[in-house]
């Protein structure tokens, strides 16, 4: 049982809520039904606010009889919804009604004493009818969200069928028509999960699908090469290993979508998360601290065992053959403190239960300050050894030299070279997956621990495939498809590492407080002029290749954003402009990246075109807060900065007018999208090497002459600089498809009533 969204006990639906979607629906339903109840204690009206009354009360019957009509429609079509569809129509209408009756004028008695009218004489029926309007409109908004997650079912069954077909296929012909069609099939699933993953409440469960989305995304890709390699060498055993491996991967990663969307009990989360230290950490922690509340609700014995099970799951790092000698001795001299500190801690709380002490004494406050100190010590030790090792790896790694040697030897057919490399390759492999491991005891939140946890998994699974694909170039060195999918293969494992080095600033950021979220950006796509130009454009959705192949640019943007959100947040002044622009320019670009996963707000290319646009107009801001700041500086440093402004301005232009150039047929607006892409990571690179260069000279004139200008001579330059942002487009997407917004706005009527 779940309450309102809004926490109301009194609008109880008996519905758990799991979607944002459904809960943003019933928020302003939940405050409005409230306000209009709050309004029976005051039961005299004047005949203005009884107009209004009675004009809020018909408009919301109608608005629900109208979102009736669509509830039924919806049963009509899904015949296994049809009663419990219909039941629920039939309350909301019966609420609906009953609201207009409660408020209508004819049912309002005239005050003998002062001739006001007196309406809302039944308030427990106000009350009865606002909780059924609410229950049963909850419950036909899910009831119609189980048609999504129907959706969701049938699509992942037509891809699977499709996928047999394709295992099975044994002529290029019929390997091509049938990727068509699942290529086709798999856009779809994509969009559709896309949106469902942004739609949960559940931050593990978004995770998780996140995860299972981005194994589909790369896998479909290695599908294509892998399989044509298999059919162009069906006899290669090396080939047909590569392959089932693909399949069996796209296989497990269909059902954990579905296992997601389903709420399935063989996908908990006690079986895909391991035991982290940083929990243990939090739990032993807080079992310390609550004994300031209480000293008898657990035994000092518990508490013991307690950080012996934390201090076990060290043994990850301790027992590690990667772990220096160094940070082995570290971690178990911290170890070591945390026992004795917990010891004095255990000895002060028997002595003080002994003498009934009702709150904790002296010596056990010093006692738990000193255990909790020591204990933040093993997670600070520990953390700086996952973040190290995980930073020296991907240095290293970056270099990408087993990868290259095994393309080398591959094409030269060296089986021996192969071999050796390929041991190189597992030898990289385990040391990344066990990185993966460390990273997860320390990863902070569940959500990262889950992203680790798949990371380990594509390290894992990845390595032995690309051994795979070079066995069987190195056996037919002359294949021009046995070379292109171990480049594929390759491809992906570089991927892997840039989200890892993503995954790894996402963990110091939660270490160090700061969570790292995106912020949205809310202007996007904005009305008016920018759209003018694009009205007749075509909206297109990338196909499975084509978002396959924008990928690895997309990563490129995404790492770009990330560096220009660190070297924003080193500014002091961030009220500046500079600072509030690059951040838009951020968030910006990383909206940009996720429409190359197939996600967030930007759907179709026109969405990104949209975007591209106001990026460049925001850029151009950008540029006229740089001109202002290079006034103010010396010869030299105006040089430097005029130059990278001149960059700057003609990268945006060029932005700008690709954005609003139209372009017809999928291969052009395909490099129109690639173009745009290419040209904002240009626009980046140059603010990137910028930010540092200005922030330095702000603080070095600040320092020399105390400030840059008078603070309300910046505040007024902001201000006047500062555009205007219309949300007027994004929130239109935000109306239900059930027919809600109706009942939203006339619902919405009722805040007249607050002020009466």
């Amino acid at each position: 049982m779940a309450s309102s969204p809004c926490g109301n006990g009194n609008f109880d639906s008996g519905l758990e809520i799991k979607t944002r979607s459904v809960e943003q629906t019933l928020i302003p339903l939940v405050s409005q039904i409230t306000t209009l109840i709050n309004h029976k204690d005051k039961p005299k009206k004047s005949e203005r606010t009884l107009a209004a009354i009675h004009r809020v009360g018909q408009a919301v019957s109608v608005a629900v009889g109208r979102f009736v009509a669509v509830g039924e429609a919806i049963a009509t079509e899904n015949q296994e919804l049809k009663d419990e569809m219909g039941q629920a129509c039939f309350e909301a209408r019966r609420a609906g009604d009953a609201i207009a009756q409660l408020t209508d004028v004819a049912s309002a008695l005239p005050s003998q004493a002062d001739g006001r009218v007196t309406v809302f004489s039944d308030r427990t029926g106000m009350v009865k009818a606002a909780r059924l309007l609410l229950s049963s409109v909850t419950k036909v908004l899910v009831l119609a969200d189980r048609i999504v997650i129907k959706q969701i079912i049938t699509s992942r069954n037509k891809v699977l069928v499709t996928l047999d077909h394709l295992e099975r296929v044994s002529t290029f012909q019929e390997f091509v028509q049938i990727f068509s069609q699942f290529g086709n099939e798999m856009v779809e699933f994509a969009h559709l999960t896309g949106d469902r993953q942004n739609d949960l409440k559940d931050e593990k469960k978004k995770a998780r699908m996140a995860a299972a989305r981005a194994v589909l995304e790369k896998c479909t890709m290695m599908l294509l090469t892998a399989s044509k390699t298999c059919l162009r060498h069906p006899d290669c055993e090396s080939a047909r290993i590569n392959k089932d491996g693909v399949f069996h991967r796209m296989r497990c990663a269909l059902e954990q979508v579905i296992d997601i969307v389903t709420e399935a009990r063989s996908c908990g989360e006690n079986q895909l998360l391991p035991a982290s230290i940083y929990n243990g950490i939090k739990d032993f922690k807080s079992s310390v601290e609550c004994l300031r509340e209480n000293l008898y609700s657990s035994s000092p014995q518990s508490m013991g065992s307690q950080l012996e099970a934390l201090v076990e799951r060290t043994e990850d790092f301790t027992d590690s053959a990667y772990t220096s000698h160094e940070q082995r001795q570290a971690i178990l001299s911290v170890c070591q403190l945390a026992r004795q500190d917990t010891q004095q801690l255990m000895n002060a709380w028997i002595e003080a239960q002994s003498v009934h002490a009702k709150e904790a004494t002296e010596d056990m406050e010093v006692a738990i300050l000193k255990t909790c100190q020591s204990i933040g010590d093993l997670r600070r030790e520990v953390h700086k050894v996952a973040v190290g090792r995980a930073t020296d790896l991907l240095k290293v790694h970056g270099e990408q030299l087993p990868l290259r040697a095994l393309k080398t030897a591959g094409a030269e057919g060296n089986l021996e070279a192969v071999a050796e490399y390929s041991r190189k390759l597992t030898e990289q492999k385990e040391q990344l997956v066990e990185t993966c491991r460390l990273l997860c005891h320390v990863s902070g939140t569940e959500p990262l621990e889950i992203t680790c946890v798949h990371a380990e998994e594509t390290f894992h699974v990845i390595g032995p495939q690309i051994i795979s694909a070079a066995q069987t170039l190195a056996l037919h060195p002359s294949s021009k498809i046995a070379k292109e999918n171990l480049e594929v293969f390759c491809e992906a494992w570089e991927s892997q590492l840039c989200d890892m080095a993503l995954l790894l600033r996402e963990i110091n950021d939660v270490f160090e407080g700061r969570r790292g979220d995106k912020r949205p950006y809310l202007s996007l796509p904005r009305p008016g002029k920018l759209s003018a130009n694009l009205k007749t454009a075509k909206a297109v959705k990338l196909d499975a290749e084509e978002q396959t192949s924008m990928a690895k640019l997309g990563l490129e943007l995404r790492l770009l954003s990330s560096d220009l959100d660190t070297e924003v947040e080193k500014w002091e002044a961030q009220e500046h402009d500079i600072v509030r622009q690059s951040q838009s320019l951020a968030s910006m670009a990383y909206n940009m990246y996720l429409f190359t996963r197939g996600e967030g707000l930007l759907k179709t290319t026109l969405d990104l075109f949209h975007q591209a646009e106001v990026l460049s107009e925001e850029g151009l801001q950008l540029c006229s807060a740089l001109r202002t700041f290079s006034t103010q500086l010396v010869d030299e440093e105006k040089s430097v900065v005029m130059t990278e402004l001149e960059k700057l301005v003609a990268l945006c232009q060029q932005l700008q007018m690709g954005a609003k150039t139209p372009v017809q047929g999928k291969t052009a607006t395909f490099q129109k999208v690639d173009s745009s892409i290419q040209t904002t990571k240009g626009i980046l690179a140059v603010v990137l090497y910028l930010l540092p260069f200005c922030n330095k000279l702000s603080k070095k004139y600040k320092s020399e002459r105390s400030s840059l200008g008078s603070p309300q001579d910046w505040r007024e330059r902001q201000d006047a600089s500062t555009p205007v942002r219309e949300e007027g487009a994004l929130n239109s997407k935000n109306s239900n498809g059930f027919g809600l917004k109706s009942l939203e706005q006339h619902m919405a009527g009722l805040n007249l009533l607050e002020s009466k």
